[in-house]
């Protein structure tokens, strides 16, 4: 029995029981440090979510920047193939769009025939 009376690493290991206002200055102490700890984790937190959200945003701003690129330059190649569209093709066009039906691979080819022969007309003339 004495040589576990004598095993004194179990007793280091829990804390002394007597002094029992110790462990309540230490548990306000360890309160302030764990509420301090999450402080500091919830603004790394927020500056990580920040730092992804602006990152975000730019890769946003730049694909509505190429959108508005693009949007512009079929308002363009729609403004021109219907200058370049007979009355005739514009109407059967309209119709298609009132019906629903997709148009016809004539129709499409015969609005393009216009627009060929002028772009290949502007080449050789320049």
């Amino acid at each position: 029995m004495a040589a576990t009376d004598g095993n004194v690493p179990a007793r280091l290991r829990l804390p002394p029981p007597p002094p029992c206002c110790v462990p309540a200055l230490s548990s306000g102490a360890s309160v302030v440090a764990i509420d301090n700890k999450i402080e500091q984790a919830m603004d790394l937190v927020k500056s990580h979510l920040m730092y992804a959200v602006r990152e975000e945003v730019e890769v946003l701003k730049e694909q509505i920047k190429e959108l508005i690129e693009k949007n512009s330059q079929l308002e363009q190649e729609n403004t021109l193939l219907k200058t370049l569209a007979s009355p005739e093709q514009l109407a059967q066009f309209q119709a298609q769009l009132q019906t629903g039906s997709p148009p016809s691979s004539q129709t499409q080819g015969t609005t393009q025939q216009p627009a060929q022969p002028a772009s290949q007309g502007s080449g050789p003339s320049a």
